[in-house]
């Protein structure tokens, strides 16, 4: 039964029906509260629908209880921490998910954003530069791009 409804909201939200892919993972929060893959679900449709802070226990709950897709968990609850403007726990979870995904692009890339949002700034942009250096598409500027982003304030003589 949990399988089908899980299955259910997936199609639900594959047919942009949020709100009621929402419903039926609300439902199944509440009978399967250790459930991560519920868990997870639940905080991506909530997100998806701008609800924020409503995401936050259920990203929470999901990373507690080891769901998989822990590249989109750590990913996406740093952007919503950043989001709601909780930048110290955004950079906090990234860096976490960092510590066990090293290098990934797209969750650096949220870092660079929370680092600029908690006023970070020189951090984020070469954080972003070795992001575009390393990503393949810097053309033959990657080496350029790669001394720059540790040396964004050089002037040479």
């Amino acid at each position: 039964m949990k399988d089908e409804e899980l299955a259910r909201a997936a199609a639900l939200r594959a047919e942009d029906r949020h709100e009621e892919a929402r419903e039926v993972l609300m439902a199944l929060a509440a009978r399967h509260p250790d459930d991560g893959g519920v868990a997870t679900e639940a905080a991506y449709v909530h997100d998806r629908l701008g609800l924020e802070h409503e995401a936050v226990p259920y990203y929470e709950r999901a990373l507690e209880l080891g769901a998989d897709d822990r590249i989109g968990l750590f990913t996406g609850f740093g952007s919503t921490l950043r989001v709601i403007g909780r930048y110290d726990d955004a950079l906090a979870v990234l860096e976490r998910g960092l510590a066990e995904f090293p290098g990934d692009p797209a969750m650096r890339a949220f870092r660079a954003m929370a680092l600029h949002n908690a006023g970070r700034h020189r951090e984020a942009v070469s954080t972003l530069l070795h992001v575009l250096a390393e990503g393949g598409q810097a053309g033959g500027y990657a080496r350029a791009l790669a001394h720059y982003a540790d040396h964004l304030d050089e002037i040479s003589g």
